[in-house]
């Protein structure tokens, strides 16, 4: 009997599978107090839901963590390939079966109270979530004390928004432990990062976590020059100067956002020739960002090119699936190197929903047994996805391309399969 049952009837994938189709081909109330009803009680479901995943989670990593032990693996390599196994079968990216392990380890070694508020359907996985991270510090006895006074009353716990929950939990913390908030600054501190993501209408997100005072500094002195410049007479919007202000002064050497850049910024756009030079309308692709307008990408080369700063290489593709084949060997930007060759064909990693940039090239068929080094047998990874491919029991293999697209098999430790198929190349989509 599994160690989370305590003599309650056990739940198979089957059994869900049901209890999914049921809803798949239900209609709603007809009455609206029914249809609010119905909302209150699809909400604790799906908490519940979220409580019997964090709880099969720790069984499934505590079990792996005992046979690894048992194998005689080192302390740091016990978790290898846990985090991977649960992003695949939640459908998300390593990072995020990450955090869903830490959760479901915290909540089932040190916070019962909020688990068990959490699988009865009383807050949410969110919730659950911030008492965790606000408690985190704190040594197995204080966090267990606030975890019953917080959670032991899950009616009380529901009642509580989510900024009264984080309050809570942070001053109980605080009168907990004083020092908590020494070593919760200097963990946030060294957390410190820039982000990119994109927005629609060619436009991104770059977002900054910073300490707290750089970055309420770092916000005034855009506000100040906003402000001294609108009384200026400018006719941008105070939101419009404050982003022109940042770009000039990070992207150039001085505060005119009208400045030649000071250090060379490289952006890999990659674009047809038919679209470069015959006015053609087909996307473009910018690395890091996605597709951009036919335009757009000619008004980045005509600017790049006018600064003096543009090359040119050319990659081969398959006209009619886009799967890259081949690329210009004489190029000064990029060496002629097979690694180069795998990056273009897997801009991301390609372990199935994870969306982070490459650090490996890796040999599917590993080296050390025999693999070779060839197109065929390499692939893009994050360093998580291929430290991860490292542990007992994972196989990957390539198989037969599909659509002339790279494909590989990928077996976890449960006798899970899950294929990986090489994107279409950042181009042009194919006619």
């Amino acid at each position: 009997m599994s160690e989370h049952r305590a003599g309650g009837e056990a739940v198979t994938a089957a059994a869900v599978e049901r209890w999914i189709h049921r809803l798949a081909d239900a209609d709603g109330p007809d009455e609206q107090p029914e249809r609010i009803d119905l909302l209150r009680a699809l909400e604790r479901l799906t908490c519940a839901a979220a409580g019997l995943q964090a709880q099969v989670t720790s069984d499934f990593a505590k079990q792996l963590r005992r046979a690894a032990t048992d194998a005689g693996a080192a302390r740091e390599r016990r978790d290898r390939g846990i985090a991977s196994q649960i992003a695949l079968a939640r459908r998300e990216s390593p990072h995020r079966g990450g955090i869903h392990l830490g959760l479901a380890t915290a909540l089932t070694s040190e916070l019962p109270h909020t688990l068990g508020a959490l699988r009865g359907g009383w807050i949410t996985e969110w919730r659950a979530t911030q008492i965790a991270r606000e408690t985190a510090c704190l040594s197995i006895e204080d966090r267990a004390e606030i975890d019953r006074k917080l959670a032991a009353d899950p009616e009380r716990l529901e009642k509580m928004s989510d900024k009264d929950t984080v309050a809570s939990a942070r001053q109980m913390a605080y009168e907990a432990d004083k020092r908590v908030w020494v070593r919760r600054k200097a963990k946030a501190h060294a957390e410190r990062r820039v982000s990119i993501r994109p927005a629609p209408d060619t436009m991104a997100y770059v977002t900054a976590l910073l300490p707290m005072a750089e970055g309420v500094a770092c916000h005034a002195a855009l506000a100040a020059a906003a402000a001294s410049t609108t009384a200026t007479g400018d006719q941008r919007t105070r939101g419009q100067i404050m982003a022109d202000t940042l770009v000039a002064r990070i992207v150039t050497a001085s505060t005119d956002d009208t400045a030649a850049p000071a250090t060379p910024v490289r952006v890999h756009l990659t674009v047809s020739d038919r679209t470069l030079f015959g006015g053609d309308d087909e996307a473009a692709h910018v690395r890091g960002y996605g597709p951009i307008p036919a335009d757009v990408a000619r008004e980045l080369v005509h600017a790049a090119a006018t600064a003096g700063v543009a090359e040119l290489r050319r990659v081969y593709t398959r006209p009619d699936t886009g799967a890259v084949i081949a690329m210009d060997r004489n190029t000064r930007l990029f060496p002629a190197s097979l690694a180069e060759l795998i990056r273009l064909r897997d801009p991301i990693c390609r372990t199935p929903w994870c969306d982070a940039p490459v650090r490996h090239i890796d040999h599917i068929h590993p080296a050390a047994d025999g693999g070779r080094t060839t197109f065929a047998n390499g692939q893009g990874l994050c360093e998580a996805c291929n430290y991860a491919k490292q542990a007992p029991g994972w196989n990957t293999a390539t198989l037969d391309s599909l659509g002339g697209r790279h494909r590989v098999r990928i077996t976890t430790p449960t006798g899970h399969i899950h294929h990986s198929l090489a994107p279409p190349a950042p181009r042009p989509a194919v006619a």
